[in-house]
């Protein structure tokens, strides 16, 4: 058992560095990772190396650390962080260097008690990371880190060995660790999503339009903005596959043209705390409305951050055929639950969605993004394109239905 648990890690180590952030020899690697994740962390240091990396650096982040500092620091030193840390990215850029980060809920429950106010102050997005993505600067990729405390919560139903190694058979099939060849198994998904992205953008649809149990929602759409989804490629042509899993195409919306109401389909984990029922209507483009069945406080501060956190910056589509949703499990991460079903996003967009200067001037701006599912069995969306013709985008089974 051990060695098949030594195997797994090293795996997904691999994967990380080979398939996800596809490292290149001599690059700097800035890995990004909880204590909790050390055993995998190594596994990826040890793989980046063998790649040809010049340098590793680790960044290490605690939850413990970060509760005593909401629980002591002054309210002013809340949503701030040294300026370092914004440099890091950047500097990053102008090496042509590669970023892996991993992901998952390493100390569930720890900020339940945790003022909500003080919480969404303190969530913080680093712009800088949005600049060199947006920029093509770096290679990077984004993985899942199976931990006994992230498996406690995911299959509560199951002891703490069990659930930690139903967690790892899920994330081995979600991560096609399972194929012969993950990575040719990736390349080959990677192009039916951007396939799936090229139809979509070749539709031109002027709106989508959701429809479900508690969803009516409008969402209006730019033209000069593509639909995305599968791998990435940096300004120098190096490929990467920013997140594995992925299953999603995606593009960033009209900020003014959303209409309508909105429940979520699955429960979300908000910078450690749970947030279900999530229920939002829309106006103008803004959310106006915030409600819940737990959570709603956390969602609404951080809507109030700036101008553009209360309108949409990202509307992303899954259809049927990806491996997370079949599994009917609630991961409790957005990397995987959005994957799962399709979503929306308030806050920050994607500029680099954009084709050309004026269209990126329009996507929405923020400090924050913050995303939920809206999307599952029995949620139909279709679409009017720019000429004012219908037609059904995904079927209530998943299924697509463009040409």
């Amino acid at each position: 058992m051990a060695d098949r648990h030594a195997a797994r890690i090293e795996a997904l180590g691999a994967l990380a560095v080979d398939v996800a952030a596809n490292v290149a020899a001599q690059q700097t690697v800035v890995v990004n990772a909880h204590l909790v994740d050390a055993p995998l962390v190594r596994a990826i240091v040890r793989a980046a190396y063998r790649r040809g990396a010049d340098q590793v650096d680790v960044q290490w982040s605690d939850p413990l650390v970060r509760k005593v500092r909401l629980e002591e620091a002054a309210d002013r030193a809340l949503g701030h962080l040294p300026a370092w840390r914004h440099e890091l990215p950047t500097k990053l850029g102008a090496l042509h260097g590669a970023a892996i980060s991993l992901v998952g809920d390493p100390s569930p429950g720890l900020y339940d008690e945790i003022d909500a106010e003080r919480l969404g102050r303190d969530a913080v997005v680093i712009p800088e990371w949005g600049q060199v993505i947006a920029e093509r600067t770096v290679n990077w990729g984004i993985v899942p880190s199976p931990t006994r405390e992230w498996a406690a919560v995911v299959h509560p139903d199951l002891d703490a060995d069990a659930a930690l190694e139903r967690l790892w058979t899920q994330i081995e099939r979600v991560c096609r660790l399972d194929e012969p060849d993950p990575g040719a198994a990736w390349r080959a998904r990677s192009a039916d999503l951007a396939s799936s992205a090229q139809r979509l953008t070749l539709a031109g649809l002027d709106s989508l339009h959701f429809e479900g149990d508690g969803t009516d929602l409008h969402v209006g759409l730019l033209p000069g903005v593509r639909w995305m989804g599968g791998g990435f490629t940096t300004s120098w042509g190096r490929d990467h596959l920013p997140n594995v899993p992925t299953e999603e195409v995606f593009t960033s919306p009209d900020p003014e043209r959303t209409e309508g109401v909105v429940r979520s389909t699955k429960p979300l984990l908000v910078d450690g705390r749970a947030v279900t029922g999530l229920r939002m209507r829309f106006e103008h483009g803004r959310a106006v409305e915030i409600d819940a069945d737990s959570g709603a406080d956390l969602i609404r501060e951080l809507s109030r951050r700036d101008e553009g956190a209360a309108r949409l910056g990202e509307v992303a589509l899954v259809d049927g055929s990806g491996r997370i949703g079949p599994l009917d499990t609630i991961f409790r991460h957005t990397l995987l639950d959005e994957n799962a079903a399709s979503h929306i996003a308030i806050g920050r967009g994607f500029e680099f969605t954009a084709d050309e200067p004026s269209a990126a001037q329009r996507i929405n701006v923020s400090g924050v993004h913050t995303d939920f599912m809206i999307g599952g069995p029995g949620v139909r969306v279709t679409g009017r394109t720019r000429d004012g013709q219908d037609v059904e985008v995904l079927a209530q089974d998943g299924t697509w239905r463009l040409p």
